[in-house]
C-alpha cells in the first residue's frame, strides 16, 4: 500500500463537506492533518452536533483480534473494504497482517488502487464492460498487483471473456461462487453448476480459475450444522476442481468464506481441507469487525461462541444534543435518518453528558422511538433529568450503513481528546 497517498489526506482542507467539525477550523484553512495535531477535546474544543466518533482503543483492540485470530487459525484474512471505505484504516489492517482488501464493486477497487492496494478480491460478479477493460489496464500496468472476482454463470464467463479479449498481457483470476441455496443470493446453485462454469473459464484465454469461494450467511435458515455443511460442499468443490487438474497452471488455490457472523465456522471447516496439489489460501473476508457494534453484530458475533478467543468492542458512538424538551416525557435531538444508520433498528441512547457542569451518565430512562431526516424522538420517563443543550450518545447498528453517512470521522483517545480524523469514500 502507498503510505504516500494515505498521508497526503492529511493535507486535506477542512471545509462544509465534514458534519460536526469546528467552524473556526475550517475559517482558520486548516487541513485534517493540522487539526488532529491540535489534539482539540472533542467536548470543548469546538465540535458541532451531531458528530460521530471512533473509539481510538476499541479500534486498535479490534484490529488485533482478528488479525491475532485469523493468525491462530492459519487463515489469510482480506477484510471488507465496503465496511469503511476509510484508507486509513486499510493500512492498519494490512498492519495487522491483512492479505489484501475485499470489494464488491469496481467502484471500490478503484479507490483501493488510488491509494496502492495491491491485493483486490472481488467478491462479486463482474460484468460491466468499462469496468472490465479498467482492470484490464490496471492488470497490464501493474505487474504486482493481484485482482481475484468471482464468476456464477457461463453467460457472465462469456461476457467477462468479449471485454477481457486482447486488452491486457495476463488472465484475470476467478473463483466459481457456489450460491448459499435456493433463496440465497448470487452463486451457481448446483456443483454441477460449478462445472459448467469452470468449463467455461477454461474454454478462454482472457480468465484463470484459481479456487473456489462464496458466503455462508446467505445459507437459508443458517445455524451452526447448516453452515457448516454449506462449507463443506464449498471445500470439497475444490478438491474436486483440484483432482481433475483445474488448478494446475496456479500457485496457489484460493478457497473463500467469511463475514463477521460465521467466522468460526469457516475456520473449523477450513481446517478440514486435505491437502491439495497446490498450497490452499484460506481466505477471511469478515468487515464489520473493525469497528463492531452496539446491536446486530453484538449479538451475532462468533466470539459469543467462543469465547476463549477474543471479543470486539464497539467502537462508534454519534454524540447528539437536546434542542427541544416540549413536554416531560418527550425530548428531541438533532440527528436523523441523514446522519444515523437504522436499517437493523433504531439507535439506543447510551449517556448523557451535561451541558453546563459536563459530567457524564448512563441514559437512564431515555429511549429512541422514531427518527425524522434530522431529529431523533426520544421518549423519556417522568423525572428524568434532561435539558436542552445536554448532549446525548446513542449506540447504533451495523456499521456498513454508519460510516457511509459520515466522510470524516473523529478518532477520540479516552480523555476526549481527538487523535485523528478518519477519512471515508463512498
Amino acid at each position: 500500500m502507498t503510505g504516500a497517498a494515505v498521508r497526503d489526506l492529511a493535507r486535506e482542507p477542512l471545509d462544509h463537506r465534514f458534519k460536526g467539525l469546528p467552524p473556526d477550523a475550517e475559517a482558520a484553512a486548516l487541513t485534517v492533518g493540522e487539526l488532529a495535531a491540535q489534539r482539540r477535546n472533542l467536548f470543548t474544543g469546538g465540535f458541532t452536533t451531531p458528530v460521530l466518533t471512533l473509539d481510538a482503543e476499541a479500534l486498535e483492540h479490534n484490529l488485533t483480534a482478528l488479525g491475532t485470530y485469523a493468525a491462530r487459525h492459519g487463515l489469510a484474512f482480506a477484510p471488507h473494504g465496503k465496511t469503511c471505505m476509510a484508507p486509513q484504516l486499510f493500512e492498519r489492517q494490512l498492519a495487522h497482517g491483512a492479505w489484501g482488501i475485499t470489494a464488491a464493486v469496481p467502484h471500490q477497487a478503484r479507490v483501493y488502487r488510488a491509494f496502492g492496494i495491491q491485493r483486490i478480491f472481488l467478491a462479486n460478479e463482474l460484468v460491466d464492460t468499462a469496468a472490465l477493460h479498467w482492470v484490464a489496464a490496471e492488470l497490464t500496468a501493474d505487474p504486482g498487483l493481484t485482482f481475484v472476482c468471482y464468476v456464477d454463470s457461463v453467460r457472465g464467463v462469456q461476457l467477462m471473456d468479449r471485454a477481457l479479449a486482447g486488452r491486457t498481457t495476463r488472465p484475470l483470476d476467478v473463483v466459481v461462487e457456489l450460491g448459499a441455496g435456493e433463496g440465497a443470493r448470487t452463486g451457481a446453485r448446483t456443483e454441477e453448476d460449478c462445472r459448467a462454469v469452470a468449463d467455461a473459464v477454461a474454454a478462454t484465454t482472457t480468465l484463470r480459475l484459481v479456487g473456489v469461494a462464496g458466503y455462508e450467511a446467505e445459507v437459508p435458515d443458517a445455524d451452526p450444522d447448516r453452515v457448516a455443511a454449506w462449507l463443506r460442499r464449498l471445500t470439497a468443490l475444490a478438491v474436486e476442481f483440484d483432482k481433475d487438474g483445474r488448478f494446475a497452471d496456479v500457485p496457489e488455490i484460493v478457497v473463500s468464506a467469511g463475514g463477521s457472523a460465521w467466522f468460526d465456522s469457516v475456520a473449523e471447516v477450513f481446517a478440514e481441507l486435505p491437502r491439495l496439489s497446490r498450497p490452499v489460501l484460506k481466505l477471511l473476508r469478515s468487515g464489520a469487525y473493525v469497528s463492531h457494534d452496539h446491536g446486530w453484530y453484538t449479538r451475532l458475533t462468533p466470539f459469543n461462541r467462543v469465547p476463549e478467543e477474543g471479543g470486539l468492542r464497539p467502537a462508534f458512538r454519534l454524540w447528539t444534543q437536546v434542542v427541544s424538551r416540549p413536554s416531560p416525557t418527550q425530548a428531541f435531538v438533532n440527528a436523523g435518518k441523514r446522519d444515523i444508520a437504522y436499517d437493523l433498528g433504531l439507535p439506543e441512547a447510551e449517556l448523557v453528558r451535561d451541558a453546563q457542569g459536563g459530567t457524564e451518565r448512563p441514559a437512564t430512562g431515555v429511549r429512541v422511538v422514531k427518527l425524522s431526516d434530522q431529529h431523533a424522538w426520544l421518549e423519556t420517563e417522568p423525572g428524568t433529568a434532561l435539558e436542552v443543550g445536554d448532549w446525548v450518545a446513542l449506540d447504533m447498528s451495523h456499521p456498513c450503513t454508519i460510516f457511509e453517512k459520515w466522510p470524516l470521522i473523529p478518532v477520540v483517545d479516552a480523555d476526549g481528546t481527538v487523535g485523528d480524523l478518519i477519512r471515508t469514500f463512498f
